[in-house]
């Protein structure tokens, strides 16, 4: 059944992506409006009455679940939910608006001379606004990356895969495995408590690959990640540095001092919001709601 009570049929058409959990295929409604459908299926063996299923598979549904009675345009749209528990065999299907492309394939596409400005703006704008009613739903995406920013043929950008997104409130614990490395803002590598601005830091790094075409910060174990963050924005001074980290603050990290012009072929709009995007201290991080009232939006 669809969110609606309705009968949704659809066909499979193709496998077009393949997860930890299960599949992600391509997939045409039968019958009815005939749309295009993006049909996940989990297959998970072996449950038992201790371990239950998956606590990011139950956020998920239920987030995406929220998430459709409001139906944001920059936000994915669930369909239809269906499970089926047959002894300790699991089998969730999750139905979801099919979208031709991610960021990623996106941005892969684009000519050598780069997005043109509007380009940037437009899709930095629709997913703000995507971002901004999440975190105003108390909810933290925590994985926003190109493969999880979807964009349609008519140029449509929506936030999509609710499989590490949670509720918060104050004082939550939350653990420190979360978001792509590439994207994973400095207080999650350092262990340290995190709210919706780590969310911001994803967002100030898929800003800077749209004006760049390559990821900024391309670490691939967590030190070598913050090495890379400080290469580029400088070292913070010791007071900046979290004081529930377990990593001891040190010299040897990298250059100190900080960055005024993270990039050096871009404006000044384009840093301002760059720089106050990636603040290395989350309380100084601006907002998606602020984001979208910076000058590189507003002026003409």
């Amino acid at each position: 059944m669809d969110v609606c009570g309705k009968p949704l049929c659809y066909e499979l058409l193709a496998k077009v992506g393949e997860g930890s959990y299960g599949a992600v295929y391509k997939a045409r409604e039968t019958g009815g409006k005939q749309r295009l459908l993006a049909v996940k299926k989990f297959s998970l063996r072996g449950l038992t009455a201790e371990a239950g299923i998956p606590a990011a598979m139950v956020r998920e549904v239920a987030l995406l679940r929220k998430m459709t009675y409001f139906d944001h345009p920059n936000i994915v749209k669930l369909l239809d939910a269906s499970a089926v528990l047959m002894g300790s065999s699991l089998d969730l299907t999750l139905v979801l608006e099919y979208i031709d492309q991610d960021l990623s394939t996106y941005l892969s596409k684009v000519p050598a001379s780069g997005l043109s400005h509007g380009s940037i703006k437009d899709v930095m704008q629709q997913l703000l606004r995507g971002l901004d009613f999440l975190h105003s739903n108390m909810v933290l995406h925590r994985d926003l990356k190109p493969e999880n920013i979807l964009v349609s043929s008519c140029g449509e950008v929506k936030i999509a895969d609710f499989g590490l997104a949670r509720m918060y409130t104050f004082n939550i614990a939350l653990t420190p495995g979360v978001v792509t490395l590439w994207y994973r803002a400095p207080e999650v590598l350092l262990n340290s408590v995190y709210m919706s601005s780590v969310d911001m830091w994803s967002v100030g790094c898929i800003f800077a690959e749209l004006l760049l075409l390559r990821p900024l910060f391309r670490g691939y174990t967590e030190v070598q990640q913050l090495q890379k963050i400080f290469e580029v924005m400088g070292l913070p001074s010791e007071e900046d540095w979290p004081k529930d980290s377990p990593i001891p603050y040190s010299a040897s990290w990298g250059p100190k001092g900080s960055c005024d012009k993270l990039l050096q072929h871009v404006g000044p709009d384009e840093n301002d919001l760059l720089s106050q995007c990636l603040a290395f201290r989350p309380s100084v991080r601006i907002s998606a709601a602020k984001a979208l009232l910076h000058p590189f939006f507003t002026k003409q």
